[in-house]
């Protein structure tokens, strides 16, 4: 009803009558504007005038489902979207929503992450409100020994939305950080539920610093993050870059479907940082120091180390080394 009552209200150029937004929906003036304080109550500017009606004035940036929709240019993903002010992690809601049979494309958002992941078990640090704190529930018809390849699409696929639609020059750490002058402004955890010969469901869930200021990250982490508002010197409206970032996603993800991993590797080539640069890998054994010279067409880091050895790494933490 409230979604309805939005569309209504942005479609007319003008005042919406009361009687129209009854009409429209078969329902009483008090129950119109029961709704009406709902979206106020939401953070949505809707004035409201005797003999004239409602008229919609400001939208709040806020990634509510009527917000996220508006303009969305999308088939499959983000066309069922689950919103919630604050959650523990948006992709272990995304996982209880996929096993209990959501479509492919259901996008989980929050404002805040209370127990927000990183890779390797680390916490994300998620303020409210100034971030794009989401997962996408995700079922490929692919073999599991592929699924590996959708961190890699994910991280072309926020990197080239956040190029296009802000200008901050991000690059891809592998296998799926996004950084700016070697700070992280995006981090991806992708997660997979499957059986020996089949992908039940996989998310991927993504977290954009946009409106952070430098001064409000954790000490830890301060030296080493960074976020769209920092880079570019302005706020970045959220709602919109999720809409691109939704889109980019969904292109990508069709083309690796439809025409498997080489266009999406040759891209991510083209965004790495890591390449041909010196590096320590830190997998959950040992670490390796060398250089990062290839990813092979797996999406495994190539890095010669110091004995002169090339090993093939399919997982890991990477710093990069000063030249």
């Amino acid at each position: 009803m409230k979604t309805r009552i939005l569309e209504i209200l942005r479609q007319t150029k003008d005042w919406a009558s009361g009687e129209t937004l009854c009409r429209e929906m078969g329902v009483s003036r008090t129950a119109v504007w029961k709704h009406i304080r709902t979206l106020r109550e939401e953070g949505y500017h809707i004035e409201a005038r005797s003999n004239l009606g409602y008229r919609l004035l400001q939208a709040p940036d806020i990634p509510l489902p009527g917000e996220i929709a508006a303009g969305l240019l999308t088939a499959v993903i983000g066309r069922q979207i689950e919103y919630l002010p604050e959650l523990p992690s948006t992709n272990d809601t995304a996982q209880k929503l996929a096993r209990e049979g959501c479509p492919e494309g259901t996008v989980v958002v929050t404002e805040c992450q209370t127990g927000g992941k990183g890779r390797m078990g680390r916490p994300w640090f998620s303020p409210r409100g100034k971030g794009l704190w989401f997962t996408i529930v995700l079922r490929p018809p692919v073999n599991p020994a592929e699924t590996p390849q959708v961190t890699m699409v994910a991280a072309v696929a926020v990197a080239e939305a956040v190029r296009a639609h802000t200008g901050v020059e991000s690059g891809i750490k592998w296998p799926n950080d996004i950084l700016v002058q070697e700070r992280k402004l995006c981090g991806i955890l992708v997660e997979l539920n499957a059986e020996m010969d089949r992908v039940n469901f996989m998310v991927a869930g993504m977290g954009l610093n946009v409106n952070v200021p430098r001064s409000e990250f954790p000490p830890e982490i301060r030296d080493t993050a960074t976020s769209l508002q920092a880079e570019s010197g302005r706020h970045i409206p959220r709602v919109p870059l999720l809409r691109a970032l939704l889109k980019s996603f969904e292109d990508w993800y069709r083309l690796w479907l439809d025409e498997g991993f080489a266009p999406i590797l040759s891209r991510w080539r083209e965004l790495c940082v890591t390449l041909d640069c010196p590096v320590t890998v830190h997998t959950i054994r040992e670490s390796y120091t060398g250089h990062a010279i290839n990813v092979d067409e797996t999406g495994a880091l190539l890095v010669k180390t110091e004995d002169g050895s090339i090993e093939r790494l399919l997982a890991g933490e990477v710093t990069l080394r000063k030249r």
